[in-house]
């Protein structure tokens, strides 16, 4: 077999079932490998979709996503989805095909430097120089994204190399390490809690899974413990649970910031302490604020609070060793752990606007007729924007995963992870949040999850506008808007003409049928996009 075959054999042999592609001339080998081989190869429409759907699905699964685009564009387009791969630590494994070696350093037609361009977002960048070495590097590739501060990993596919018969032998998984928990890490957890007076966990980042979720919520019910979610990582903690007192980042309550910074024992789950959840960098600053850190990164990239312990183990790990922390004679914390979590019941009540203008709608009534009807294992996406609060705030996050959504702050991020969501759990309800900005940012991604019978609400908000940066500049220069306003289309034509089910809300007493018609489409396996106009001043909860 030639050595694109042998790289799509190694694929197999790692567990890949899913590959998102945008084809290029530069890996024909490698396409025609995946011609008789079971991985599914989604063929997307632009390879920023790709990557992000790849992400999506490294999130989704905890293995690493795959895509595969071409040499020069298709490696600058898919540019985004590896940089969101890198800030949110998501196991993801881009392939590119690249020029033919004897081409190199000529200037020649789609040529660039992989490492150049991609070494500081991944964890590693490897070209295949060696067809013999071809199946070796990419499983050393799988090893990398998955290990340790999970990330992306770049492979670089010479064009004539792969097109070479392979002599060499098929490799196998290399089992990545998750870390371990010592008797003294138990004793210094166990400790500090045990003197604590406002204890609090902070849950986030990757190595999840359901049992984990559920002990950390046993564990924090059990001994009166709020739990914050990280940024973009609410479903670390069940969305009715007791402990759940919200998270940290954009669109938090001014509760859950004052327990961060109040608390006198924080333990941090896989999550870091970066810009984002610190209010950057003003919360929990003081040196000695007694921090234990629990995270695979022993580096702690991007961490920027105190550090009073580090133990080197993934969350999922940790979980494991929660019934041997014994909190006897532990502080009574129940008027702390009581008050967070009604602060956060009330914060995640929608409520109602009393000025919606004609023509708009409420999407408090929005979000109230989504959320009644969505199944305990609802999971939504989303990508940037204002519009992100709403389902931040709003949408009940039962089982792990529930949210994928992107730290990166990128827009073009919901509609590609909602088909990878789809792809990877079928039996789950999946509904992405999307703004009218970023609908138009691989929101041509309906027409893959239509022809792949990938069913997903798709829920607009419309406010013709760059509603985010409309709002910093009302900030910085009032009543000087400048270049944020939008002309949009009919979103709902446009949806129907890609396959979707769509239909277009504007009035206050539409909302809760035309909602059930959504999800009616959706219960006939159809692709829906419901589009909600909604005006300038209330396209977020607050």
């Amino acid at each position: 077999m030639h050595t694109g075959a042998a790289i799509v054999r190694t694929l197999e042999n790692l567990g890949v079932t899913r590959a998102y592609n945008v084809p290029g001339e530069s890996f024909l080998a490698v396409l025609d490998g995946l011609h008789d081989s079971d991985i599914e190869t989604i063929v997307c429409r632009h390879e920023a979709g790709a990557t992000f759907a790849a992400e999506a699905h490294g999130k989704a699964t905890g293995r690493a996503g795959v895509a595969l685009v071409t040499r020069g564009p298709g490696a600058a387009n898919a540019k985004i989805g590896v940089y969101t791969a890198w800030q949110d630590e998501t196991p993801l494994v881009l392939f590119i095909g690249l020029i033919p070696t004897s081409d190199r350093y000529r200037d020649s037609f789609q040529e660039f430097d992989p490492v150049g361009w991609f070494g500081e977002i991944t964890k590693g960048v490897f070209v295949v120089d060696d067809p013999e070495r071809a199946s070796r590097i990419v499983a050393n590739a799988f090893h990398l994204a998955e290990s340790g501060r999970r990330g992306p990993v770049v492979v670089g596919l010479p064009e004539d190399l792969i097109e070479l018969p392979f002599e060499g032998q098929l490799s196998h998984p290399i089992a990545p390490a998750h870390g371990a928990v010592s008797p003294k890490d138990i004793d210094v957890v166990a400790g500090a809690l045990r003197g604590a007076e406002r204890p609090l966990v902070v849950a986030g980042a990757q190595g999840w899974t359901q049992d984990a979720c559920e002990a950390v919520r046993h564990f924090a019910e059990k001994h009166q413990i709020p739990v914050l979610g990280e940024f973009r990582a609410s479903d670390r903690i069940h969305f009715d649970s007791p402990a759940n007192a919200g998270w940290l980042g954009t669109a938090r309550s001014d509760h859950a910031a004052e327990l961060l910074d109040t608390a006198d024992v924080v333990v941090c789950l896989g999550a870091k302490l970066s810009d984002k959840p610190t209010d950057n960098f003003t919360l929990r600053q003081d040196p000695d604020a007694c921090t234990i850190v629990v995270s695979a990164d022993a580096e702690l990239k991007g961490h920027a609070s105190c550090v009073t312990h580090h133990i080197l183990a993934d969350p999922s790990v940790f979980a494991t060793t929660l019934d041997r922390i014994d909190l006897a004679g532990a502080p009574d914390t129940a008027e702390w752990f009581n008050s967070a979590r009604a602060h956060h019941e009330q914060f995640s009540t929608p409520t109602t606007f009393d000025d919606v203008a004609d023509g708009a709608v409420d999407f408090n009534d929005v979000m109230r007729a989504v959320v009644k009807r969505l199944p305990d294992n609802a999971l939504c996406t989303f990508g940037a924007g204002n519009h992100c609060a709403w389902p931040q705030r709003f949408f009940p996050t039962r089982t792990y995963p529930s949210m994928l959504a992107t730290r990166l702050g990128a827009m073009g991020y919901s509609v590609p992870a909602a088909l990878a969501a789809k792809l990877a759990l079928p039996e789950r309800t999946i509904v992405a949040f999307s703004g009218d900005g970023e609908l138009l940012m691989n929101g041509q991604e309906i027409v893959t999850a239509v022809r792949y019978n990938a069913p997903m609400l798709v829920v607009l908000v419309d406010n013709a506008e760059y509603g985010t940066i409309r709002q910093h500049q009302e900030k910085l220069y009032p009543g000087r808007v400048s270049g944020t306003q939008l002309d949009n289309p009919d979103f709902a034509a446009w949806a129907r003409s890609l396959g979707a089910w769509a239909e277009t809300l504007s009035g206050a007493d539409e909302v809760d049928a035309a909602v059930g018609r959504a999800f009616d489409a959706l219960a006939d396996g159809r692709v829906a996009l419901l589009h909600v106009l909604v005006d300038q001043e209330h396209a977020s909860p607050s």
